[in-house]
Protein backbone atom coordinates (compact mmCIF):
# COMPACT_ATOMS: atom_id res chain seq x y z
CA UNK A 1 0.00 0.00 0.00
CA UNK A 2 1.20 3.03 -0.83
CA UNK A 3 -0.29 6.43 1.07
CA UNK A 4 0.29 9.01 -1.37
CA UNK A 5 -0.70 13.44 -1.18
CA UNK A 6 -2.40 14.21 -4.25
CA UNK A 7 -2.73 17.89 -5.01
CA UNK A 8 -6.21 18.60 -7.23
CA UNK A 9 -6.09 22.57 -8.81
CA UNK A 10 -9.59 24.22 -10.39
CA UNK A 11 -9.84 23.48 -13.98
CA UNK A 12 -10.99 25.75 -16.31
CA UNK A 13 -14.47 26.67 -15.81
CA UNK A 14 -16.99 29.92 -16.46
CA UNK A 15 -15.35 32.10 -13.16
CA UNK A 16 -11.74 30.88 -13.99
CA UNK A 17 -11.19 30.62 -17.73
CA UNK A 18 -7.87 29.44 -17.19
CA UNK A 19 -8.07 27.29 -13.93
CA UNK A 20 -6.66 28.40 -10.89
CA UNK A 21 -3.87 27.63 -8.85
CA UNK A 22 -5.53 28.88 -5.86
CA UNK A 23 -8.32 26.71 -5.63
CA UNK A 24 -8.31 23.11 -5.00
CA UNK A 25 -7.51 20.30 -2.38
CA UNK A 26 -4.46 18.22 -1.32
CA UNK A 27 -5.15 15.03 0.75
CA UNK A 28 -4.02 11.77 1.30
CA UNK A 29 -5.31 8.09 -0.12
CA UNK A 30 -3.57 5.07 -0.69
CA UNK A 31 -2.85 4.49 -4.42
CA UNK A 32 -2.76 1.07 -5.94
CA UNK A 33 0.23 1.08 -8.68
CA UNK A 34 -2.43 1.69 -11.61
CA UNK A 35 -3.44 4.88 -9.63
CA UNK A 36 -6.70 4.00 -8.42
CA UNK A 37 -7.78 4.38 -4.67
CA UNK A 38 -7.24 1.29 -2.77
CA UNK A 39 -10.58 0.01 -0.26
CA UNK A 40 -9.06 -1.69 2.10
CA UNK A 41 -5.85 -0.23 1.92
CA UNK A 42 -7.62 3.05 2.86
CA UNK A 43 -9.63 0.91 5.41
CA UNK A 44 -6.10 0.79 7.80
CA UNK A 45 -4.88 4.52 7.45
CA UNK A 46 -7.93 6.57 7.49
CA UNK A 47 -6.93 8.57 10.53
CA UNK A 48 -4.11 9.78 8.14
CA UNK A 49 -5.94 10.50 5.11
CA UNK A 50 -6.11 13.92 5.42
CA UNK A 51 -7.81 16.42 3.28
CA UNK A 52 -7.12 20.29 2.75
CA UNK A 53 -9.53 22.33 0.79
CA UNK A 54 -8.08 25.53 -0.27
CA UNK A 55 -10.25 28.32 -1.97
CA UNK A 56 -8.69 31.85 -2.07
CA UNK A 57 -7.96 33.29 1.16
CA UNK A 58 -10.20 30.10 2.87
CA UNK A 59 -8.36 26.95 4.12
CA UNK A 60 -10.55 23.88 5.34
CA UNK A 61 -9.07 20.85 6.99
CA UNK A 62 -10.60 17.70 7.09
CA UNK A 63 -10.71 13.99 6.27
CA UNK A 64 -11.13 12.08 3.33
CA UNK A 65 -14.10 9.47 4.10
CA UNK A 66 -16.40 6.62 2.89
CA UNK A 67 -20.26 7.62 3.56
CA UNK A 68 -22.86 5.55 4.93
CA UNK A 69 -23.63 4.75 1.21
CA UNK A 70 -20.35 3.59 0.26
CA UNK A 71 -19.38 6.88 -1.50
CA UNK A 72 -15.84 8.93 -1.32
CA UNK A 73 -15.87 12.36 0.25
CA UNK A 74 -14.43 14.94 1.78
CA UNK A 75 -15.61 15.50 5.26
CA UNK A 76 -14.80 18.87 7.62
CA UNK A 77 -16.96 18.25 10.58
CA UNK A 78 -18.91 15.15 12.14
CA UNK A 79 -21.82 14.81 10.42
CA UNK A 80 -23.07 15.00 7.03
CA UNK A 81 -23.89 18.38 6.06
CA UNK A 82 -20.52 19.56 5.15
CA UNK A 83 -19.70 16.30 3.47
CA UNK A 84 -18.23 17.27 -0.12
CA UNK A 85 -19.12 13.73 -2.40
CA UNK A 86 -16.58 12.83 -4.89
CA UNK A 87 -18.27 11.93 -8.54
CA UNK A 88 -16.95 7.88 -8.92
CA UNK A 89 -13.83 8.51 -7.11
CA UNK A 90 -12.99 5.11 -6.85
CA UNK A 91 -12.79 4.83 -10.39
CA UNK A 92 -10.26 7.29 -11.23
CA UNK A 93 -6.86 6.87 -12.34
CA UNK A 94 -5.14 9.71 -10.17
CA UNK A 95 -1.98 10.47 -12.52
CA UNK A 96 -0.81 14.27 -13.35
CA UNK A 97 -3.11 15.52 -16.07
CA UNK A 98 -6.02 13.34 -14.71
CA UNK A 99 -9.56 15.22 -14.04
CA UNK A 100 -11.96 14.78 -10.85
CA UNK A 101 -15.40 16.22 -10.29
CA UNK A 102 -16.19 17.60 -6.83
CA UNK A 103 -19.47 18.94 -5.62
CA UNK A 104 -18.52 21.18 -3.40
CA UNK A 105 -20.66 22.16 -0.44
CA UNK A 106 -22.90 24.69 -2.39
CA UNK A 107 -24.01 21.85 -4.41
CA UNK A 108 -21.83 22.80 -7.41
CA UNK A 109 -19.93 20.80 -9.54
CA UNK A 110 -16.70 21.70 -9.98
CA UNK A 111 -14.08 19.76 -12.18
CA UNK A 112 -10.53 19.47 -10.92
CA UNK A 113 -7.15 18.46 -12.77
CA UNK A 114 -4.58 16.18 -11.10
CA UNK A 115 -1.34 18.53 -10.25
CA UNK A 116 0.80 15.85 -8.31
CA UNK A 117 1.11 12.68 -6.85
CA UNK A 118 3.57 11.95 -4.59
CA UNK A 119 5.05 9.41 -1.28
CA UNK A 120 3.94 10.45 1.73
CA UNK A 121 5.71 8.45 4.26
CA UNK A 122 4.04 6.11 6.89
CA UNK A 123 4.84 5.83 10.25
CA UNK A 124 6.47 2.53 11.43
CA UNK A 125 4.11 -0.20 12.93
Amino acid sequence: MNLKLIRLELARNKDFPGGSSAHGYEFRAPLRADGHIEVEGWKDVAQLCTAHHFWGNDDERGQLIRTRAHQWAFSYIPGEDDDEPIFRFDSHVFAPGEYVTITEHDGEDYVFKVISVSDVPTPSA
